[in-house]
């Protein structure tokens, strides 16, 4: 079915630069995103190499794997990345500590796999239905599946940002994957926590419900972030499945 991609990036209305990076190669059926952390510009460098590489290693590599592989694809892709960010750290002593989130989602025929690590999410919306695809790697998230915290307050709590895995920390990383099928009609969104902090899920899923194509709807959900107070920087990537066209009576 035919795939429409979109994706954009802003720095917000608080931050002074940007930490967010996202790519979308239409061609591969790719799309990655990332939200790097660390000390002056080191974010920056960090999400941008992790969403660099990821692209890079996808695109070297995709012809040779057979169908079924993705998740396993996307895992050593984020790997790659995790790598290639340890060692600059290493040899760059303004980059110490630099580490980024990321998401990263990959359509090849009817299969989506998704692989990520971090809060970053993925969502899909299938008939007005929006579920979160990805389960956020935080402190706070850690405490609602324990049953510390209760989920409607997880939103607010002081500590929600404090991420538990991250893209460029150490050697070893856990990358977590998911395949699904997908479905004409589908809308995929992938985003950084700059959005999804500060819109809920039902006003994100108003906002992708619209009947506009993906950059008009990328567009709107940053406007919407920054209308909302725009905490922090925002990247937003929208993959939409669009039906095949009818055919035409002769």
């Amino acid at each position: 079915m035919p795939l429409l991609f979109a994706c954009t990036t802003d720095v917000g209305r608080l931050r002074p630069n940007n930490e967010d990076a996202v790519v979308v190669d239409a061609e591969l059926g790719l799309a990655v995103l990332a939200d790097g952390m660390g000390g002056y510009q080191a974010g920056e460098v960090a999400s941008r190499l992790c969403c660099r590489t990821v692209h890079e290693h996808v695109r070297d590599t995709l012809s040779a794997i057979p169908p079924g592989e993705e998740e396993s694809l996307l895992r050593a892709a984020i790997q790659a990345a995790n790598a290639r960010i340890y060692t600059d750290a290493l040899l760059h002593p303004a980059h110490h500590g630099m580490a980024t989130t990321v998401v990263a989602a990959l359509v090849r025929g009817q299969r989506l796999a998704v692989a990520h690590v971090g809060d970053s999410r993925l969502y899909r919306l299938r008939q007005g239905q929006l579920v979160q695809l990805t389960h956020d790697h935080t402190l706070v998230q850690e405490h609602v599946d324990a049953g510390l915290l209760p989920a409607a307050e997880a939103r607010i709590t002081g500590y929600r940002n404090l991420v538990t895995r991250a893209v460029g920390i150490s050697p070893a990383l856990a990358c977590d994957t998911t395949l699904q099928t997908i479905e004409a009609g589908d809308t995929y969104l992938l985003c950084s926590d700059g959005l999804h902090d500060m819109l809920t899920d039902g006003e994100i899923a108003h906002l992708l419900c619209r009947q506009a194509a993906p950059a008009q709807v990328a567009e709107a959900l940053v406007a919407a972030a920054n209308a909302a107070g725009g905490h922090d920087n925002i990247a937003v990537a929208v993959i939409h499945c669009a039906p095949d066209p009818a055919p035409r009576s002769l």
